[in-house]
């Protein structure tokens, strides 16, 4: 077990280094193409922010491991929407976009409703469910690509020196840690659920759902203190609608993932979590996260994380 702990920590090692080059030399190309911040932080950051969770997804379906295909999506979310936010706002106020508020905050709550609907009334994610994902992800994509359009006239953007070799490079050498770091984690940590006698499940919503979401935290909690609130917000949202979108459908295109409803009240706190943050927006001051909002977030993030250790032992 110290062996499998020691193998995970490095696989989480590979996994956010991998993560910030990949997130680093995305950034560069898009900035280099004059990409406004807020789809920045939507696509570019959101992708390579939780291009950990999709690693070890795959890895985790390929494998047949459902239930922790299952916990990294919808703990990663958890701990995004509480932990992250909660955090974030408790540096600095978090100040949000119109079209954050009326379109992409609802559109992270309909990939929940979505998620919640398949669970129960197809019990798991079918490859056929896997493909409706997916075209809800290019619909999403879309709406970006238009946003993107909409906005590009206003990005003023300083010159981006790195070569295209560089930028590239960064891309690639992310890749490479991040597909070493998911393996490593994904076969130890099953490892380490089976020497402590608890679930899968568990290991998921915790553990590697934390993990892999380092990414995301590190990345917010920098464009929070550099006061740059598009990327801050926009990274989350965009990784919470990527997580269940892309992600899950990936996994259940490698193989179709069973569901089990023990994850319904998961899924109803990132729901309730999602309309929290919406109705925020009007609370207090107006299309700001402040920061008693944000408190409220992360003791809600405690309480459960505790509520599950708790009714595990």
């Amino acid at each position: 077990m110290v062996l499998s702990s020691l193998l995970v920590f490095i696989g989480f090692v590979f996994l956010i280094k991998g993560a910030d080059w990949m997130v680093n030399g995305s950034s560069l190309l898009a900035k280099k193409n004059k990409i406004p911040d807020l789809v920045i932080g939507l696509t570019i950051v959101a992708f390579g922010t939780s291009a950990p969770e999709l690693v070890v997804n795959i890895v985790a379906a390929y494998d047949g491991h459902s239930d922790i295909v299952l916990g990294n999506v919808i703990g990663s979310n958890i701990f995004n929407l509480f932990m992250i936010l909660g955090i974030v706002g408790l540096i600095f106020p978090i100040a949000v976009q119109s079209t954050t508020v009326w379109k992409e905050i609802p559109i992270s709550l309909l990939a929940a409703i979505i998620l919640l609907f398949l669970g129960n009334h197809y019990m798991g994610v079918s490859r056929w469910d896997a493909l409706l994902l997916m075209c809800m992800f290019l619909l999403f994509l879309y709406y970006i690509y238009k946003q993107m359009k909409k906005d590009s006239i206003a990005v003023e953007t300083a010159p981006i020196e790195s070569s295209q070799l560089k930028i590239w490079g960064f891309i690639a050498l992310g890749l490479i840690g991040l597909v070493i770091g998911g393996k490593l984690i994904v076969d130890n940590a099953v490892n380490i659920a089976h020497d402590l006698g608890v679930s899968e499940k568990i290991i998921g919503l915790t553990i590697i759902a934390a993990g892999t979401s380092l990414p995301e935290l590190m990345t917010s909690v920098v464009a929070a203190l550099k006061k740059n609130s598009d990327i801050a917000i926009g990274n989350i949202i965009g990784s919470n609608i990527f997580n269940i979108f892309l992600i899950l459908s990936v996994s259940s295109l490698v193989r179709p993932i069973s569901f089990t409803k023990v994850f319904n009240t998961d899924i109803y706190l990132i729901i309730g979590g999602t309309v929290f943050l919406f109705m925020a927006m009007f609370i207090g001051k107006k299309k700001t996260l402040d920061r008693w909002e944000s408190a409220l977030l992360l003791i809600t993030f405690i309480s459960y994380t505790t509520y599950l250790v708790s009714k595990e032992l």
